[in-house]
């Protein structure tokens, strides 16, 4: 988990477009989404650090308004219950994904308190099938303190908008959701796991922004 949270100090950075709005990343092929933000995404991180680093909290608002719109949360949601997802009701559905948004919320804006001065190279754009509605995108991080760690930004494709949205990312061949799947299937199982869990999850987004101690 330390190794992925190191690795994933860069992942929200990839996805949180600066001084522009969410609306303003195009959205529309993967590769150019990656890429705009990942050009766009340092330059916030680096004007404003000293004031990030002084407040950790204002990374919540960051995430929320720069990274959420690009990640589509309900999918990943119901990958984190797997087959449970089929047999619970919507509105169990509904309240699992509304605490997973605020879990992810609160785990990015905690990965970010990681930043530092990482270097990304994305990888060169490839011709999409138009029938293909999920694509990976590759990702390098570069950073001096460790040796270069590899991303694979997993995209799917909205069938109405055609708009693309992150939902899982593998960082050197571990995917998030399963890490975070497998994290909480224990309680998922037992009798009102879906509720339990969600409430957990809630209470744990609450818990102030501090910065991550990782392993070098």
């Amino acid at each position: 988990m330390k190794k992925w949270l190191a690795a994933a100090s860069t992942l929200v950075l990839m996805f949180c477009a600066p001084f522009a709005s969410a609306a303003d990343v195009d959205s529309m092929n993967p590769y150019t989404l990656i890429n705009g933000v990942a050009d766009s995404a340092f330059s916030r991180l680096k004007a404003d650090k000293d004031t990030y680093q002084a407040n950790p909290e204002l990374l919540r608002q960051v995430v929320v308004e720069e990274l959420m719109p690009h990640i589509n949360v309900r999918l990943a949601a119901l990958k984190v219950l797997g087959p449970r997802a089929n047999k619970a009701s919507k509105d169990q559905r509904d309240q699992f994904t509304a605490a997973f948004y605020d879990y992810l919320v609160a785990s990015y804006a905690r990965i970010l308190t990681q930043y530092t001065d990482q270097n990304v190279t994305v990888e060169p754009e490839k011709a999409i099938d138009p029938k293909r509605k999920v694509v990976s995108v590759r990702v390098d991080i570069v950073d001096s303190s460790r040796p270069p760690i590899r991303l694979d930004f997993k995209l799917r494709k909205n069938g109405k908008t055609g708009e693309w949205q992150g939902f899982d990312v593998v960082v050197e061949g571990v995917s998030m959701l399963d890490t975070t799947a497998s994290e909480w299937s224990g309680q998922l199982r037992k009798k009102n796991g879906i509720e339990t869990v969600a409430k957990e999850m809630v209470q744990r987004a609450k818990a102030p922004i501090t910065k991550e101690e990782t392993e070098s």
